[in-house]
This record gives structure tokens, sequence and C-alpha cells, in this order.
């Protein structure tokens, strides 16, 4: 059932990373061009689109599960257009599988498909299924997009990933490294910046290898020069750094430009070198921590992100305690920890030594809580100090209070008016519980004399 007459009606289930919520974004964009109109459910939809993730194997479960119940709604709306998209659906044997268990989906595409989603709708409302999930070496960005983050914007500078390391299934469903022209980048980034969004963020599996495949001569560090050069005050944040390939020109030029936030999100993933060997990671644990030393050396106010995994088959003990003293150590702004899970089609899925369940439990809970620790100590040194915050939208976890981000990447919880939405503020910390930072606006006056002017 649509929501009326005369509205074709979309909704989209997004799972995973900040690259599929930008996908998402990009489907939204092409079915709104086609006619379609968003809606919060799938009963009251025409086309419903499931995004998929496949890093973990539970998370594969639950998009099955959610698939499955669309069943039920298209028995009571014959018309109703399914798509299955995304890295679950680029993975061997899964578009078989899914053509056989769940008849009722209309359309199923890999990760590098999107502009064929046009087509593949309109197969589908002539009742003719559509499937392709071969990859494409230059995947086509001219589509549109319905961007749903302002004052926030995410711009994919490379594709797929080269490393291989041998807990991960995203090389193979995201496949080989891609990078775009940096022309083509360059004009998007322009584009938002006219359109005013205020903190645009560069997407890759693994940012600080963009411009390899590029005949130019391109690199990340070149690709972060041009843009700094840029007229305008607005912010520049970048995501995923892999830590063999961050090097010294990018943090140089993340410390030549006001722009570039001095925040780096470097996943670890092990403190132990011997963890790391067998990830297939390609850096020790000293040349991780001699990064860190290098980046604070340029950059003495950076907040520095990670991820860390625990349980990786043949982890022992001493080996999880390399990861905790390594935590204390860099001081982690924050950090994504999360339990080992088994990938078939990864080498590590049959590796020796595997971890069990409950020591793996056990172990996360005490990285989970060595990592608050840490984290709440760097609150307390915020306190009562002033911070430019780039405000966000209404906090939906509290009434009346807006949040926003320092340009170390906290998140401030303050109250101010929705106007202010897409501005840069200053606020002052008044509080810190754990990762949360309260604080209050500075008023303009103010600010003249804080900062001189």
């Amino acid at each position: 059932m649509t929501l009326s007459e005369d509205n074709l009606n979309y909704f989209i289930h997004t799972y995973g990373c900040q690259m599929n919520i930008h996908d998402s974004e990009k489907i939204a964009g092409i079915l709104e061009s086609m006619g379609y109109v968003s809606c919060n459910s799938a009963e009251n939809a025409d086309v419903v689109v499931f995004n998929t993730c496949c890093i973990r194997e539970t998370a594969e479960q639950k998009i099955y599960g959610h698939i499955g119940a669309i069943k039920k709604i298209k028995k009571n709306n014959p018309d109703l257009i399914t798509v299955i998209c995304g890295c679950m659906s680029q993975q061997e044997g899964v578009a078989e599988k899914i053509k056989s268990s769940y008849p009722f989906v209309d359309v199923v595409l890999g990760t590098s498909n999107l502009n064929l989603l046009k087509d593949a709708i309109l197969s589908a409302q002539n009742r003719k299924k559509y499937s392709n999930v071969d990859f494409l070496q230059n995947r086509e960005e001219d589509f549109p997009q319905s961007r749903t983050s302002y004052p926030n914007a995410w711009v994919n500078i490379n594709y797929g990933c080269n490393n291989f390391c041998t807990y991960c299934i995203v090389p193979y469903v995201r496949g080989r490294e891609r990078s775009r022209p940096m022309a083509e980048v360059m004009a998007e980034v322009k584009q938002l910046l006219s359109q005013g969004y205020k903190e645009i963020t560069l997407l890759g599996q693994n940012v600080n290898s963009y411009g390899h495949d590029l005949a130019d001569g391109v690199t990340f560090a070149k690709l972060l020069d041009e843009i700094g050069r840029l007229d305008g005050k607005f912010r520049l944040r970048f995501m995923t750094s892999h830590p063999k390939d961050l090097s010294q020109d990018v943090i140089d030029a993340i410390a030549s430009y006001p722009n570039i936030c001095d925040n780096i999100h470097l996943p670890v993933q092990s403190g132990s070198t011997e963890i790391l060997r067998r990830m297939n990671r390609r850096y020790t644990r000293d040349a991780y921590l001699a990064l860190i030393d290098k980046i604070r050396a340029k950059l003495p106010d950076v907040g520095i992100t990670t991820d860390i995994m625990v349980g990786f088959p043949g982890e022992t003990e001493e080996d999880f305690a390399d990861t905790l003293d390594l935590v204390r150590r860099v001081k982690y702004s924050s950090a994504f920890c999360f339990v080992y899970s088994r990938r078939k089609g990864t080498p590590a899925y049959s590796m020796d030594d595997q971890v069990p369940y409950p020591v793996k439990k056990d172990r996360i809970t005490r990285l989970i809580a060595c990592q608050n620790e840490v984290t709440k100590q760097i609150s307390q040194t915020m306190v009562d100090k002033r911070y430019e915050v780039l405000v966000e939208g209404a906090n939906s976890h509290y009434q009346d209070t807006m949040c926003g981000r320092t340009e170390s990447g906290r998140l401030v919880n303050f109250k101010c008016d929705e106007s202010l939405v897409g501005q840069f503020v200053t606020v002052q910390i008044e509080r810190a519980s754990s990762a949360t930072l309260w604080g209050k606006l500075v008023t303009e006056e103010k600010c003249r004399k804080i900062f001189h002017l």
C-alpha cells in the first residue's frame, strides 16, 4: 500500500559502515529521480531496498531474517519491488541463494552496480527479475544523491581494498582498490561547499592508498593539499587510514591547513606483534607506536580513534595484555571494540587455535572497561576549556539538547537554538560523564574576547 494515490514510496534498510550509509544516499537519490518518495516503513513502500553488510556472520543472519519478513508484506502488496544490494549480495553464491530461497526478491545488485539500479527497477516494474553482481572497474558517480546528514557530507575517494587481512571479507566483496580521479573528487567537494555543507568526510577502505592506481601521480597527501587550499570555513575529515600507509606527507598536510581536522581514525586491531602478523596487518606493535609518536609530534592536540579486535585465533592472555597496554599508552579518544567473528572465505576461518567464546567475552569486557577509563581521563581534561563546535542537530537521547563535535571528534551536548545547525559556535565544557561531554554556548561577544577579535 502506498501513502497516497499520487506517490510511489521507497524504504531503505541500511546495515554496516559509513560507506554503506553513503551508498544508501545514492540509492535514495536514484529512486527520487524516478519519482519515488521516502516513507517510514516497508509496509507503506512500493520499493524496499536492503543495503547489506557481511562483515560478521551474525549481521548476515539478521539481514536474512529481515528479508524473509518481506514475504508476508509482498503477499498483501504483490506490486512491491524488493531489492538486495551491498556487500552480502557480492559474496560468492549469495545471489544464487537469494534467488532460490527468497523468490519474492526482484533485484540483486553487487557493491559496484548502483548505477544499474534504475534499469533494474524498471525491469521489476515489468515483472522481470534483475541480477548483476559483477565488479565494475570504474563505478559511475554521476547519478543523483539524496544526502541526509547536513551539515555533514560523505565523499568516496576510492573503493575496494588490496590488503587482504586474514579476518576480513571486504576485499572479496568490495574488490581491488579503485581510485576516483582527483578532478572528480574535487568537483564534488566544491559543489557540496557551495551548497552550504560545513564538514566533508572522505571515505575509502584505505584512504592512504588513494591514487596508487592512477597514472597521474596523485597521492592522498596531494588531495588533502588541494582541498585544504579551498576558500571558506569548513572542516575536512577522512576514514579509514591503514597504519602501514599513513605517511609523513599526510601528517604534514593535516598540520598545514586549519580546515583539516586534527582527528585520525587509525585501526590497530591488536597490540600484539604476533597477532598482527597472523592478521597480515604488515606492521608491528613498535612500528604502530612509533607512528603515534610521529603524529603527536606534529599534531599535539590530535584526537586518535581506533578499532580493536579480541579473540583472534591464537591470541593468548599475554597477547591480550599487550593490547591493554597499548590502549593505555596511546590514549585513544574512543575505540570500537569487538569480538573476532569467523567469516567463511577468509584465511582466518580455517586457522588453528580458535579462541573459546567465554574467553572472548571476558576479554572484550576488560578491553571496554580499559578504554572507558582512558576516555574518562581525557574527558576530565576538557572540563572548563572552550572548543569550537559544529552544530549538527538535536540529540534524540536528551530533551531540548543540541549536539556537535570538536575538531578532535569529541561529541558535545549543549543548549542552543535550532537555527544554529550548520554553524560553528564556541562551547565551554562544564562537565564530563565518561565519554559524554556537556557544555554551554559562549556568546558572540565573549567569543571575540576569547579569540582577541
